[in-house]
């Protein structure tokens, strides 16, 4: 007897949709991941963005911003995005005490004059980045 007959390539077809079932729903989570990926780069680029267009203005600026704004919880009406603006990029301020000299281990008392702590987050999410400048750099 030569060739399949129709009853063995129906047997064959249904055994190896059976397979594919599984394995087509092992990629369902790589194809959630790559999209949730995605998103995450998406905001990390936005606040990379934002943070060096204020790390591109001038240190004595941003110094004398952050003195007046003179709490590290209060956003930067100057740097900030507007209040309607789609992922609203928040800007936090605040000369950084590296040297510790009050030893009270707080680094946002006994500021440095030279050192200015940055602070970019996404409005109502927990997506931030930070960074220090200096005076010298």
């Amino acid at each position: 007897m030569t060739g399949l007959t129709y009853v063995e390539v129906l047997i064959a077809i249904v055994l190896i949709t059976m397979a594919l079932v599984p394995a087509i729903d092992a990629l369902h989570p790589a194809a959630q991941g790559s999209g949730i990926h995605r998103s995450h780069s998406a905001r990390h680029y936005h606040l990379t963005a934002k943070l060096e267009e204020v790390l591109a203005e001038s240190f004595s600026a941003l110094d004398t911003e952050a003195m007046a704004i003179n709490d590290p919880t209060v956003a930067s009406s100057v740097h900030s995005d507007l209040v309607t603006a789609a992922n609203r990029r928040l800007v936090f301020l605040s000369r950084y005490d590296a040297d510790n000299a009050d030893a009270d281990n707080d680094f946002f008392t006994g500021k440095d004059a030279g050192l200015i702590w940055l602070r970019i987050e996404l409005a109502g999410t927990r997506h931030a980045i930070e960074s220090l400048t200096s005076v010298y750099d």
